[in-house]
């Protein structure tokens, strides 16, 4: 897929081209900011922007180009890259929106498997969590939330994890060695057991409405 960068930092913007290179994408440019990325899309149509979110313009530049991206090019995926997992860049980055984004780690990128399949998985529709992010907000929520995934045995919550991390049904399968219809027996207990909507059938509405429970109660602390 064609593919653009916008980093501040030199030297990373290289290594991540010449990953993308070895992933066998073809990256379009490379540019220091968010008003250069924007133009450079302008010029040529791209299937993913990836983006710091700390570069310039502004102190979170990446967060406010990702929006302006997603108004001016809707059908075009992001992928933000953080040095830190920060709860609040990915709420303000599920305002953006739910289907073809996502947000991951610097160093958790800096690998040819794991970059391609991100990517893949944004191309494909999907939203795409860091897993240590996903794995904070289960394993160590506030007291609001800890009193109801008090109720979760250990494996919905394995599959609690996996689901914030942006997961189908049979991605989580495949990661804990399921069958497809026990992650779905357990993803139905999660709802029940978190007060969910068991309606929400798409992953990215699934994901999102895990991730809000959790926010609503977090502000609530």
């Amino acid at each position: 897929m064609d593919v653009a960068v916008a980093d501040d930092g030199a030297l990373f913007r290289e290594g991540l081209q010449l990953l993308l290179s070895a992933a066998g994408h073809t990256v379009v440019g490379c540019v220091e900011d968010g008003d250069r990325l924007l133009e450079l899309m302008a010029r040529t149509p791209v299937d993913v922007a990836i983006m710091d979110i700390r570069m310039p313009p502004g102190a979170d530049g990446g967060l406010d180009t990702a929006q302006r991206v997603r108004a001016r090019f809707p059908d075009v995926g992001l992928l933000l890259l953080s040095q830190h997992a920060e709860a609040h860049y990915l709420f303000r980055l599920l305002e953006i929106g739910t289907e073809r984004i996502g947000y991951r780690l610097k160093d958790q990128v800096a690998g040819v498997a794991v970059l391609a399949d991100t990517l893949v998985r944004i191309a494909a529709g999907e939203i795409v969590i860091e897993p240590v992010l996903a794995a904070n907000l289960v394993d160590r929520p506030s007291p609001p939330v800890r009193s109801l995934l008090a109720d979760l045995t250990e494996q919905e919550r394995a599959v609690l994890r996996l689901m914030a991390e942006g997961r189908s049904n049979s991605g989580i399968a495949a990661e804990l060695f399921l069958s497809v219809k026990t992650v779905e027996k357990r993803i139905a207990s999660i709802f029940t057991k978190l007060n969910l909507p068991a309606e929400s059938a798409a992953h990215h509405r699934r994901v999102l409405a895990v991730l809000a429970y959790m926010r609503s109660n977090q502000m609530a602390d």
